[in-house]
């Protein structure tokens, strides 16, 4: 994925959109992947009023959404027999995001103030989760 890539599918379809539906308490949040952090993206992000959370360099694991991508990839290692072809493992992962537990994802999202004052704490070091 590029900067631009990343504007103009994920920022300018959903985030933008999003944003106008949440109001003016939006904040967004993503990591520092290097299309997150291209200029062009910060540019949109001013040009729409996006308010963006700065990230700590080396804290992946504060975002829940890479935990239950960790799920999900673990999932589909387990699963008998593998699936062998793109079709085959597009249906397993789109039926094993559906079979994660919804208690899973909300102990995830009521974790991140633990999370957010652990990595302060820490000066944004890894944190041991």
């Amino acid at each position: 994925m590029t900067g631009h890539i990343y504007r103009d599918v994920i920022l300018e379809q959903h985030v933008r959109l999003f944003r106008g539906a949440m109001g003016a308490e939006f904040l967004f949040m993503d990591d520092n992947a290097r299309p997150h952090c291209a200029n062009i993206v910060d540019e949109c992000l001013q040009s729409e009023d996006i308010t963006h959370m700065d990230w700590p360099a080396y804290s992946p694991d504060l975002n829940p959404i890479e935990h239950v991508w960790d799920m999900l990839g673990r999932r589909i290692a387990a699963c008998q027999p593998p699936p062998t072809c793109l079709p085959e493992l597009w249906r397993a992962l789109l039926d094993e995001w559906c079979n994660i537990p919804q208690d899973q994802i909300d102990n995830l999202i009521l974790s991140m103030p633990r999370r957010c004052k652990a990595c302060i704490a820490l000066s944004g070091i890894h944190t041991p989760y």
